[in-house]
């Protein structure tokens, strides 16, 4: 194996050098999930070079990372406290390990973007009887950055593990002030490579606080596939390359343009803390059109924003082209949400809620219902309802201001805690 035995063959969208490069676990080449060789060595490397006392490689993105974060923490019987704004994987992992959450809600009235205060943090770990981590995504998808540092402190009063979604965080380590998770006290975090660094689609590393790789690949294992894609771990390594002979102060150069931009362009209001994430408060549908016809595709937009992402490949031909374009377009103010609904009564476990049968109804004739299986958009997938939950009419209405139309409930003669 592969089948193709490396030769080079005609395909109208592969290039004939991806067939040479495609390799598996032959003989000095190493073996992803139990790795003493030249990926091992790779890791390290790369390890080293964020700060982190171990890395593992990973061919299946962040969610591979973010399942093997979670195996350790059901491992170690941990209670799960999870910041609300969560992406579908980490819903999904829970589901496969049937893991309960304890959730903590953002300040204000956003959602996808929201900012957490580190008191219900503590209050959710003095409400748990059991050892906890607390699980948060930062930067999120509008480039929202938690508290890391604080939030490890507090991890560390009460015993408690940090875990940190910062798959589109990559970068952090290289700005100029390092603000990557395991630099201010995350005890693991994801980093997806292909997000904000030159990697293929795929690529992502886990950053252990302590040297317990060869430990997380155990969990990696459980969900990764056995054929992981030898060509997704040569870019990861290019990708570390790139960042050492001068990618490291790109993304510094990156961020110094980011802020200049920022000042420029006065009609616009930035929200979001980090350099390479542009979120501008507007009707980003309306913005999203106009950047199009321009030959401009933004990352995310809805009637509240618009999300750009910068990254260091861009050079300064490009970062200016979009400069002069966003000063020429006309902003619309974005659409006002309504409150940010009250949790939803849990009415069936999570697990159960996920794997039970279910059907499809508009968000109106859904109300009162139980929410089914894990379905949101992507980008952001940032579930509106969570499953097992009780969906309400305040949530109604803050799912339609998203454009929702629909949402998966649990079957009616699927047996609900002893209601029919």
């Amino acid at each position: 194996m592969p089948g193709h035995k490396g030769k080079a063959l005609p395909s109208p969208s592969l290039p004939p050098e991806a067939y040479a490069w495609d390799i598996t676990e032959i003989e000095g080449a190493d073996s992803l999930f139990e790795a003493d060789g030249i990926l091992r060595e790779s890791e390290r490397l790369t390890a080293a070079l964020y700060g982190s006392a171990d890395c593992c490689f990973s061919a299946g993105g962040s969610t591979l990372c973010i399942q093997a974060m979670l195996a350790r923490m059901k491992a170690e019987h941990r209670h799960i406290i999870a910041a609300r704004t969560v992406h579908r994987a980490f819903l999904n992992a829970c589901v496969l390990l049937d893991l309960p959450v304890t959730w903590v809600y953002p300040r204000g009235g956003e959602l996808i973007s929201g900012e957490y205060a580190l008191s219900d943090f503590e209050a959710a770990l003095q409400g748990v009887n059991a050892p906890a981590c607390i699980y948060v995504t930062s930067p999120n998808y509008c480039g929202t950055m938690q508290d890391i540092a604080g939030l490890s402190a507090l991890c560390r009063r009460y015993g408690a593990r940090l875990l940190v979604d910062n798959a589109h965080g990559a970068h952090l380590a290289f700005l100029p002030e390092n603000r990557h998770p395991i630099h201010l006290g995350a005890d693991f975090c994801c980093d997806s490579a292909h997000k904000m660094l030159p990697a293929l689609t795929g690529a992502a590393m886990l950053h252990c606080r302590d040297a317990c790789g060869m430990e997380m690949k155990q969990y990696m294992q459980l969900f990764g596939s056995t054929s992981p894609s030898y060509l997704i771990l040569q870019s990861i390594e290019g990708a570390i390359a790139y960042l050492r002979e001068g990618g490291a102060e790109r993304i510094r150069a990156c961020a110094e343009h980011s802020r200049k931009l920022r000042e420029k362009l006065t009609a616009y209001t930035f929200k979001g803390d980090d350099p390479l994430h542009l979120t501008v408060a507007c009707d980003g549908v309306q913005l999203a059109a106009d950047l199009r016809a321009n030959g401009i595709e933004c990352e995310y937009a809805d009637r509240t924003c618009l999300v750009l992402l910068l990254s260091p490949v861009m050079d300064e031909g490009e970062l200016a082209r979009l400069e002069s374009i966003l000063a020429a377009c006309k902003l619309l103010a974005p659409k006002p949400l309504p409150p940010l609904p009250k949790p939803g009564t849990q009415a069936l476990p999570l697990r159960e809620a996920a794997l039970s049968a279910w059907e499809t109804l508009p968000l109106q004739a859904a109300i009162g219902r139980i929410c089914g299986p894990v379905q949101v958009p992507c980008p952001p997938a940032v579930p509106l309802f969570l499953p097992g939950e009780r969906i309400t009419e305040e949530g109604v209405a803050y799912a339609e201001a998203f454009g929702v139309g629909s949402v998966a409930v649990i079957m009616r003669n699927e047996i609900m805690n002893g209601e029919e």
